[in-house]
């Protein structure tokens, strides 16, 4: 029997828990946390994912703030917008929606945000401290998979994982803390070069997928009762009111009834990473006030 990972239901449990918290912050006289956001340009994912932020801090009693600047915008005045709420002592986490435009560098826009409140966990400071196993601000997606497995009871010591994609933000962090004491398991991180990558996801216990291509992972791809975490989220043109569907890099229908458990798309991972922007979030407010 297929265990389906829905992390809907379980982002709302803990954003519940969040908000019981923030209630008694607030009783006792002290200010909301308050988290912000810079969106540039028009990316239709990007603005949808923003949108999505702020109704989850309104649920949740956080302040937001979010600063929508044009396309056009020149990096020396973003990098002046950071500055400003780097300096803004009410401003608990700061986060810049990815991608941005092709003229500024997104490396430098990351590295010019106070690693103090980095609630997105991609500054170099943060980045160190992960693999040090420090405490720190985990990337929020790899952040909220760890969440998901451990309320499943996903038992993940000795067992071999295969990490497909090595980005920044969310293959190299999810090696790192699949690997580390505590979860214990031993990784392998495949990538676009990696030959044959089903050689190795079929003999994974757990599979965790971040390449952004569309039912990438195939059923042969995948061992009987495997583990299999689709962190992929793509935009695929459909006829229907939106005009698109959303798929993950798993071939779900395919692919699930061979799973002993495995994430849906939407509703999986997706929901996990937005709370783990609120749990960062809370984390420096507390850091901030001594709560």
């Amino acid at each position: 029997m297929t265990t389906i990972l829905d992390g809907k239901t379980l982002a709302l449990k803990l954003r519940g828990q969040i908000k019981e918290k923030v209630d008694k912050f607030k009783s006792e006289g002290h200010r909301a946390p308050h988290l912000a956001a810079i969106l540039v340009g028009e990316d239709g994912a990007s603005k949808t994912y923003v949108a999505s932020k702020e109704r989850d801090c309104d649920f949740v009693g956080f302040k937001s703030s979010v600063h929508k600047l044009p396309a056009d915008t020149s990096e020396e005045d973003l990098l002046n917008l950071i500055s400003s709420i780097n300096n803004d002592e009410d401003i608990d986490g700061l986060i810049v929606q990815l991608p941005v435009p092709k003229h500024i560098n997104a490396t430098k826009v990351t590295e010019a945000i106070n690693y103090e409140i980095d609630v997105d966990g991609f500054h170099t400071i943060s980045v160190g401290k992960l693999t040090k196993n420090e405490d720190t601000f985990i990337s929020a997606t790899p952040f909220g998979v760890i969440m998901m497995l451990e309320d499943y009871g996903i038992e993940t010591k000795g067992k071999s994982c295969v990490v497909v994609g090595r980005s920044n933000i969310v293959g190299r962090p999810m090696s790192i803390l699949m690997s580390q004491g505590g979860r214990d398991a031993t990784v392998t991180v495949c990538h676009r070069y990696t030959p044959n990558v089903g050689e190795f996801t079929k003999n994974a216990d757990i599979v965790i997928v971040a390449v952004g291509i569309p039912d990438f992972l195939k059923v042969d791809m995948v061992k009987e009762g495997a583990v299999i975490v689709d962190v992929g989220i793509t935009r695929v043109d459909a006829d229907n009111k939106r005009g698109y569907v959303l798929k993950g890099d798993v071939d779900y229908e395919n692919v699930k009834d061979k799973t002993s458990a495995i994430t849906p798309v939407p509703g999986g991972v997706g929901p996990m990473t937005r709370y783990g922007l609120l749990f960062n979030t809370l984390k420096s407010y507390k850091k901030k006030l001594n709560l």
